[in-house]
């Protein structure tokens, strides 16, 4: 990863490589990834979505790093075109050879999950898992079926 110093263009900086405006986006609470402490989600960052890069100051130095933008942000998640939750009212659903329908909220591809035993987890019975239900990856829906009928409704986790 390359090191940079950032240009302003009046009072915005502008990405080194195409020139663009940078996005500013001011940090956050520590997050946990992957099981670890995610301490750069604590810094300020400039974004050009257009290259798919952020830029980080290196401790103060007023040299920036250049990273990667995760596959969620920067428009891979086309979250403009999603359907409201409030909006989804009960559908029946029907999965292909693959056990895979179309997601109502967000149209990509969702799993089918099916039900099954219940397990304890922790001493306590785990009841999530139980029913059948579909999951879409792209926007952690979960739809999940209504008593013993082919409709399911959007359901939180």
């Amino acid at each position: 990863m390359a090191v940079f110093q950032l240009q302003k263009n009046g009072t915005n900086y502008i990405c080194p490589k195409c020139g663009r405006l940078l996005r500013f986006v001011d940090g956050t609470a520590v997050q946990i990834v992957k099981g670890r402490a995610d301490m750069a989600s604590i810094l300020p960052k400039y974004e050009c979505h257009s290259c798919g890069i952020y830029f980080q100051e290196l401790l103060g130095s007023g040299f920036y790093d250049e990273h990667d933008l995760p596959k969620t942000e920067g428009g891979a998640k086309n979250k403009e075109n999603w359907v409201a939750t409030g909006n989804l009212k009960p559908m029946e659903l029907k999965r292909d050879a693959n056990n895979q329908c179309l997601c109502p909220r967000c149209g990509e591809m969702m799993d089918y999950v099916e039900g099954r035993a219940v397990t304890l987890v922790n001493g306590r019975p785990d009841m999530e898992n139980v029913k059948d239900h579909f999951h879409c990856s792209n926007c952690d829906s979960y739809f999940r079926r209504i008593a013993t009928t082919n409709y399911f409704q959007w359901s939180e986790k």
